[in-house]
């Protein structure tokens, strides 16, 4: 438990009257305050709040408690302004964790001039691929961008793009087998294929056009958790694979994969969050990371190398609910 977190909690929980009050300034959603000031109570082994239908009252060791805890939070508070003051401009350290192809091709490249602007700030950066993440799995981290749905109950979630599932392959390859004309055709094609964090394996892709849907099963020799691995796979010109159009925009515009099936929709497109902890509780570097990623984000699907589709996405595809085995098992949302 984040015991600093939780006084700040239980804080604004009485100054605000209720949980979901404190929530809404706190930018974090009402189980999160919820969760924490439980698990305060718990290990204090002491009850800080009577709850009823009328709203949230002290008892009498949470009176104490709350005394204590406020001029703990004052003297902080002093001494980080004081801090702040000795600074020109945002400073501290920020750990950020994003998708190493997302990273590699469009964020790391502007990270100098980031620093150009913001000498103060420093970045820990971590390369991790998430489809989803956990309050256990943010823990440690104070912004990451996930391509996917994300879980996470005590973060700030901002959901900045959404991803176009493309099918690629380079030109050698479809000249040697022939590009697709229904998704259907792609079952005779070899499949260089992910496994996405929770274990699953991606093999089955669902199109949709007008009124048509089609859903195809994949196979092939190479399967690997890391994305990046499979497209370099690709571009060796060993098979087809699917990759979110913002990750490998460049090589769209190169010509060094060339997409396909781009009258039909994919409705299993992820969106791009962006997740964060609340500004107020973090180091004023957060802020101007947190700006940062989301233009940066913004802009790269400004320039988006291929069209997208119009629709909605659907809801999150049921065998993203599985932990381990195929997606063809279950099929799609």
């Amino acid at each position: 438990m984040d015991k600093l977190r939780a006084i700040q909690y239980f804080v604004a929980a009485v100054r605000e009257g209720s949980l979901s009050a404190a929530a809404r300034r706190l930018e974090v959603s009402v189980p999160a305050v919820a969760k924490l000031v439980a698990a305060l109570e718990r290990e204090l082994g002491a009850s800080l709040l009577d709850r009823s239908p009328r709203g949230l009252a002290l008892t009498a060791d949470g009176e104490r408690y709350l005394a204590v805890c406020e001029g703990v939070l004052q003297q902080l508070a002093g001494i980080e302004r004081q801090l702040g003051r000795q600074g020109a401009g945002p400073r501290g350290s920020v750990v950020v964790e994003l998708p190493p192809l997302l990273a590699r091709f469009w964020i790391l490249p502007a990270l100098p001039e980031l620093h150009r602007q913001y000498p103060e700030v420093q970045i820990e950066l971590r390369l991790i691929d998430r489809s989803t993440i956990t309050d256990a799995d943010a823990g440690g981290c104070d912004v990451c961008i996930v391509l996917g749905w994300p879980e996470a109950l005590d973060r700030v979630v901002r959901q900045v793009a959404r991803m176009r599932l493309l099918v690629c392959a380079t030109p050698a390859y479809w000249a040697r087998h022939g590009q697709p004309q229904r998704p259907r055709d792609l079952a005779r094609h070899v499949a260089c294929l992910v496994r996405n964090p929770k274990g699953v394996l991606l093999d089955y892709w669902r199109y949709r056009r007008g009124e048509e849907e089609e859903a195809v099963k994949l196979s092939g020799w190479l399967v690997s958790d890391h994305r990046d691995a499979v497209l370099d796979a690709v571009l060796a010109g060993e098979g087809i694979g699917r990759f979110a159009d913002l990750s490998v925009q460049h090589l769209l515009r190169t010509g060094e994969l060339v997409p396909v099936l781009l009258d039909w929709e994919t409705p299993d497109d992820p969106p791009v969050n962006l997740l964060h902890r609340p500004l107020a509780q973090g180091p004023s570097a957060l802020r101007v990371v947190v700006e940062f990623l989301d233009a940066r984000i913004r802009q790269l699907e400004a320039g988006r190398g291929a069209p997208h589709a119009d629709a909605e996405p659907d809801a999150r595809p049921l065998w993203y609910r599985r932990a381990y085995g195929r997606a063809s098992a279950v099929g799609g949302a």
